[in-house]
């Protein structure tokens, strides 16, 4: 994707921690041309000196018969919103702000062992904290075979592109007052835009 330098993020350690935090993402293969995507929960993970994206797709859903040899794009969001030039102090055009990772890379197929730890970790991650947790291990032989409905998969990670499109070219004070504007807003991307701001500022005092 196209990111001004201002807007780029390079730390690794940081861009991991955005896809653990906004980890239902957007698979995007094609086939013959024609662009697929699926939106999904994915896990990063580390093996050795690679890392991987892991998840899985309903095995109705033609898109992972397009796993293989062509590269595939999976896209992070966090949170966006319109900002309104009326909250500079001079004269300027309205803009959008927002957080997006993108990452690129080749999926290969898993096979049920690597499926079923992979479920394993995803429901440790989701259920564990709860009161009742529904863990892979705990679940019935019955429940398990629907493990035959999906396919899982791994993406090999090859180049990521992170933006942090946060108003980082404004003046402190519009700055302030964006931030301001946006936690006061009614809606929850606004407020939650307000405090990814908040924090990359504080990141670079």
């Amino acid at each position: 994707m196209y990111i001004p330098n201002h807007y780029e993020l390079t730390d690794f350690v940081e861009i991991r921690d955005f896809i653990e935090k906004h980890s239902f993402g957007t698979l995007v293969t094609t086939d013959e041309g024609k662009p697929l995507a699926t939106h999904l929960p994915l896990e990063l993970d580390k093996r050795g000196d690679d890392y991987y994206l892991t998840g899985h797709l309903a095995y109705r859903n033609p898109q992972w018969q397009t796993l293989g040899d062509n590269p595939v794009l999976v896209m992070f969001q966090g949170p966006h919103a319109y900002i309104s030039s009326s909250w500079y102090q001079t004269e300027d055009v309205p803009t959008w702000n927002y957080q997006a990772v993108h990452v690129y890379g080749r999926a290969l197929i898993m096979d049920e062992q690597e499926l079923q730890d992979d479920l394993s970790r995803l429901l440790q991650k989701y259920e564990n904290h709860r009161k009742d947790p529904v863990l892979w291990e705990e679940l019935s032989l019955q429940a398990k075979k629907q493990i035959k409905g999906i396919v899982g998969f791994k993406v090999k990670v090859e180049d990521v592109q992170a933006a942090y499109k946060l108003s980082q070219n404004r003046p402190v004070e519009d700055y302030e007052n964006i931030m301001e504007q946006l936690s006061q807003a009614d809606d929850f991307n606004s407020q939650q835009l307000a405090k990814a701001m908040k924090a990359n500022r504080e990141k670079d005092v």
